[in-house]
C-alpha cells in the first residue's frame, strides 16, 4: 500500500515515514524543505520537493496515485501566525484543501490529519477530551482546526475516510531547539550548553508531553482504522515545567538552575489530553514514559553534536 506523507522531512513527519517503511508501506514524501531536512527522509522513501499550496502537487498525485495520505505539512509557529495570518491560513487551510481536492480526484482511501491541542484553547475542564469546546487562542490554533471541518465535509460529500489526530506537546529527536520548538528541546539544548533555560511564571504550570515515536505509532494505527473520527494523542499525564527541568538535569547529571521570568499573556496554566478514545478505538497507547523518552532524546542530541559535552 502506498502512503503519501506531507511534511515527511520534518520533526514528526520523518518519524512517521520511518515507521511506515519499517511496517512495509511504500512511502512518498512531499516537503518544501522550508523547515524540514533532506537528511531526515528515509532512504527507501521517494521524495518530491514540492509545496502543498502549489498546483505542482497535482503532478505528484498523478504520478504516484497514493491510497493514503498522512498530512503533517504545516506552518507551526504560533507567533508567525499572529504576525502573518494570511501566510498561516494559506499553508494550513488552503494547502489542506488542495490536498483534499486531489485526494478525491485521484481515489485516495483515507486521510490522516495531524491537528493540535491548540484547537481547544484555554481548558474548561481537565483532562481535555474530544468533546471539549473548541476555542483557539491563536491564528495557528484556528488554522489547524479549520481543516478538520473541511475534512469532515469532504468525507460527507465524497465519501473520503479520515482520521484526525489532535496532538499534545510532542517531543523527541529531530525537533529543532532554535525554531518554534517545544519546551523540551529548548531545555535539553540549554542544559547541554550549560545555559540557564527560561521558565515563564513559577514553573508549576503543567503540560502533557508525548514522545514522537508514540505519535508515529498512532499514525500507523489510524491508517488501519475503519472508523472516521477525531482522537487525542497524548500521554494523558500532567508534568510541571519545574519537574521537566529536574528530570533532564538528572539524566545529564547537571544542576542547571532556570531563570524565572514573568508569565506571558495568553499562556495556559494547566493542560493535558484524555487519550481514552484513541486507546479504545485505534488500539493504540503510548509506550514511552517521560524519562525514557527524554533519555533517548538526550542520547540523540549528544550523538549528533559537533563537540562532546562534559
Amino acid at each position: 500500500m502506498k502512503v503519501l506523507v506531507t511534511g515527511g522531512a520534518g520533526f514528526i513527519g520523518s518519524h512517521v515515514v520511518d515507521k511506515l517503511v519499517d511496517s512495509g508501506y511504500e512511502v512518498v514524501v512531499v516537503d518544501n524543505l522550508s523547515t524540514g531536512k533532506r537528511e531526515y527522509i528515509h532512504s527507501e522513501a521517494k521524495f518530491y520537493q514540492a509545496d502543498i499550496t502549489a498546483a505542482e502537487i497535482t503532478e505528484v498525485f498523478e504520478a504516484e496515485k497514493p491510497e493514503f495520505i498522512i498530512h503533517h505539512a504545516a506552518q507551526i509557529n504560533v507567533q508567525s501566525s499572529i504576525v502573518d495570518p494570511i501566510r498561516d491560513a494559506n499553508m494550513n487551510i488552503v494547502g489542506t484543501v488542495n490536498l483534499l481536492t486531489n485526494a478525491v480526484k485521484h481515489g485516495v482511501r483515507r486521510v490522516v490529519y495531524a491537528s493540535s491541542a491548540a484547537a481547544y484553547g484555554n481548558p474548561v475542564y481537565l483532562p481535555i477530551d474530544e468533546k471539549h469546546p473548541i476555542s483557539p487562542m491563536s491564528f495557528y490554533g484556528l488554522s489547524k482546526y479549520t481543516p478538520e471541518r473541511y475534512i469532515e465535509l469532504f468525507s460527507s460529500l465524497y465519501g473520503l475516510d479520515y482520521t484526525i489526530l489532535r496532538y499534545a506537546n510532542v517531543y523527541g529527536p529531530r525537533q529543532d531547539p532554535k525554531g518554534e520548538a517545544g519546551v523540551v528541546s529548548i531545555f535539553v539544548d540549554k542544559i547541554l550548553n550549560n545555559e540557564s533555560p527560561a521558565i515563564y511564571g513559577d514553573g508549576l504550570q503543567t503540560r502533557d508531553f508525548v514522545y514522537v515515536k508514540d505519535v508515529a505509532d498512532a499514525n500507523i494505527a489510524a491508517l488501519g482504522s475503519a472508523v472516521n473520527g477525531v482522537f487525542n494523542v497524548s500521554s494523558c499525564e500532567q508534568t510541571t515545567i519545574n519537574d521537566l527541568l529536574g528530570i533532564i538535569n538528572g539524566i545529564v547529571r547537571k544542576n542547571i538552575e532556570p531563570t524565572y521570568c514573568s508569565s506571558r499573556d495568553g499562556d495556559i496554566v494547566h493542560s493535558y489530553l484524555d487519550n481514552a478514545l484513541a486507546t479504545a478505538t485505534l488500539d493504540w497507547r503510548p509506550r514511552y514514559a517521560l524519562r525514557t523518552g527524554l533519555e533517548e532524546l538526550v542520547h540523540f542530541v549528544l550523538a549528533n553534536r559537533a563537540e562532546i559535552i562534559a
